[in-house]
């Protein structure tokens, strides 16, 4: 029997010590990763394999009052890819499989560009809204793409096209920067957003929430079964989407058709028409406008390029942002001012010779009118009668009577830019110059430095037609949910009360009809009709003389030096219903251009829109506002 030698005895121990070191140290490292480090590497394993993507909440719609959508959401093909391998060679197949242009692969690299600062793992929206065969060739090729995912989701639809575009609105994706301000948990980057109108004005009540889906993937990339990801995924798998409310507006469909349609051989155009009684808007008409379906994602270089150089300026809302001189139909401001302040009669007679000279300047009235009492004068429309009356009651007095109908203020709508256009005083020309009579002249036919807005104006004209009720102008009247119960019913709401003595008005309205129903009338032949009384004040508002820029598009029946063609008054005569006010930009005479696009509107509402029996001819022009009549109707 041989007894080992003290020499391997030796050996031996220290073998065992050296196993037993690094058995301890294998159990010591097992037991820190297992049990330290265990929660945060499970964690990175569950990263890597658990992915999350946001469910889209369905936008609510936008209805006219009738619930006839004016946006509304339809399934689209949106395509995703994942930024960690979206290599070159993927975005070069990617380009010949689906035939992109430069333009639409330069969007394709931005988009996964700004993916990849967020997170390179999170699927990020590189296309939206493709065309069904796109959506087919990338999922035919899935086996080869992996990171490529086409994915079924709403997309906002515009099915009336550009009907009332200026006051629906359109959507766009988020800008980079715009990413960058925000955190992301309250938009989504992908997601579209409200940029214009009701889509952006309103765009806390129509987004909605969206939900969150989890699921597992292999090392491939391929979704795991549920009962697979079930062990890997805790807590909730899916959190379910919530709706957005969708608005249903004040206006009508069918009378903005008929309002879009009248002014459709106008290169640039406003119209307004609002409901008396209430101050809710039924129509509301901009000039070239723009299609939302083309604005919503679709928008190319050249066609943005082609909008933005339109010396029309199509982004514009003419009815609310843009200010124009009113002309005549601002008349009524100064003939309340003389009549409040005892400085006019009715019956006094004033002589136009069709000249007028003050301080070495000459203004020209439109005609030899000859003697004229107040009411033939605003038949005529005859300026040097208003002149006469503007140097008695001063430019400040003027701009007080304005103020209270509402000029110089925002309406209220808190739309589109809703400008408070100008009413100028006597300070206001002392600022820069010394102050002339011509400065008071020209304000009194609302030339000069007045502006006002279309929307103005034909708040003012409701104002005059129920008795003095100044509203603030109603484009929304409800909120309701997906299922269709009301959240908010909307009031109409009253800006200010108007104190004019009826009597007064009544007298302003006398020479409103025979503006518009008799012989040498500025709107008569243009604005009567035989299917509704209309009665109404026509304006022909001249402008600075401006010359076209250089290069810039020349666009036929238009040309930013010729007048601006105005209708405002309302229907029916006697007992107003609707008040509209027609501007023709650079469009020429307010009667013969302006004038019987209003008639066209007021006869399809009449007769299409607001659902009554037409007159016989005989009744409609046998009504004339008298006496009493400025009772019309209030809230």
């Amino acid at each position: 029997m041989n007894v080992a030698s003290p020499e391997l005895t030796r050996r031996m121990r220290w073998v065992v010590l050296v196993l037993l070191f690094a058995f301890g140290g294998l159990v010591v490292r097992l037991w820190q990763l297992q049990v330290l480090r265990g929660d945060r590497y499970y964690h990175e394993t569950v990263e890597n394999v658990v992915h999350e993507r946001n469910l889209p909440s369905i936008r609510g719609r936008i209805l006219d009052r009738n619930l006839v959508p004016l946006a509304d959401n339809r399934p689209a093909f949106n395509l995703y890819a994942t930024p960690r391998s979206f290599t070159p060679l993927v975005a070069a197949e990617l380009r010949r499989l689906l035939g992109l242009s430069d333009e639409e692969m330069e969007k394709v690299t931005a988009r996964i560009s700004a993916g990849r600062k967020r997170s390179s793992r999170q699927a990020v929206l590189v296309l939206e809204d493709m065309a069904r065969e796109r959506a087919a060739r990338i999922e035919q090729e899935r086996f080869r793409l992996p990171d490529l995912e086409v994915r079924h989701e709403p997309y906002r639809d515009y099915p009336q096209g550009a009907l009332a575009a200026h006051v629906v609105g359109y959507m766009s994706q988020m800008t980079p920067a715009e990413v960058d301000d925000q955190d992301g948990a309250v938009v989504d980057p992908d997601e579209l957003v409200g940029r214009y109108g009701l889509e952006s004005m309103w765009e806390n009540y129509l987004r909605g929430k969206k939900g969150k889906e989890r699921y597992a993937v292999d090392a491939r990339g391929q979704r795991l079964d549920e009962a697979t990801a079930a062990g890997l995924i805790r807590g909730d798998r899916i959190t379910e989407p919530v709706a957005g409310y969708s608005l249903v507006l004040t206006l009508d469909a069918e009378l903005q058709k008929l309002a879009e349609k009248a002014v459709s051989s106008f290169p640039a155009a406003a119209v307004a028409v609002v409901e008396v009684k209430s101050g809710r808007v039924l129509a509301l008409v901009s000039k070239p406008s723009f299609d939302p379906r083309v604005m919503t994602g679709h928008l190319t270089r050249a066609e943005a390029k082609f909008l933005n150089d339109d010396p029309r300026k199509p982004f514009i809302d003419k009815t609310l942002r843009a200010h124009y001189p009113p002309g005549s139909t601002y008349k009524f401001v100064t003939t309340l001012a003389a009549l409040e302040d005892g400085l006019a009669l009715e019956d006094e007679e004033v002589a136009c010779v069709g000249r007028y000279e003050r301080s070495g300047t000459t203004f020209d009235c439109t005609a030899h009118h000859g003697k004229l009492d107040l009411v033939s004068a605003i038949q005529h429309s005859c300026n040097i009668y208003f002149w006469t009356l503007a140097e008695r009651i001063g430019i400040d007095r003027m701009a007080d009577v304005a103020k209270e109908y509402g000029f110089g203020s925002r309406t209220g709508v808190g739309l589109n830019g809703d400008s408070p256009g100008r009413v100028p005083t006597r300070s206001f020309y002392e600022k820069f110059t010394r102050f002339k009579i011509g400065y008071t002249i020209n304000s009194a036919t609302g030339q000069g430095d007045v502006e006002v807005t279309v929307m103005q104006l034909v708040m003012a004209y409701v104002a005059l037609a129920n008795g003095g009720t100044l509203f603030v102008p109603q484009v929304v009247d409800r909120v309701v949910r997906a299922d269709g119960g009301t959240v908010i019913q909307y009031k109409p709401e009253v800006k200010q009360r108007i104190d004019t003595p009826p009597e007064m008005v009544d007298l302003w309205k006398r020479g409103m009809w025979k503006a518009v129903n008799e012989p040498g009338g500025t709107g008569w032949e243009h604005a009567t009709s035989a299917i509704v009384p209309i009665t109404g004040k026509t304006g022909t508002a001249q402008v600075k003389a401006k010359r076209a820029k250089k290069d810039e598009p020349q666009i036929r029946g238009w040309h930013p030096g010729s007048d601006h063609a105005w209708f405002a008054g309302w229907a029916p005569a006697d007992v107003p219903e609707v008040a509209i006010v027609v501007l023709i930009e650079h469009g020429g005479s307010g009667g013969k251009v302006a004038g019987p696009v209003a008639k066209a509107i007021l006869e399809g509402w009449w007769t299409k829109v607001r659902a009554v029996s037409t007159p016989e001819p005989g009744e409609a022009s046998a009504a004339s506002p008298g006496a009493g009549s400025s009772s019309g109707a209030t809230p």
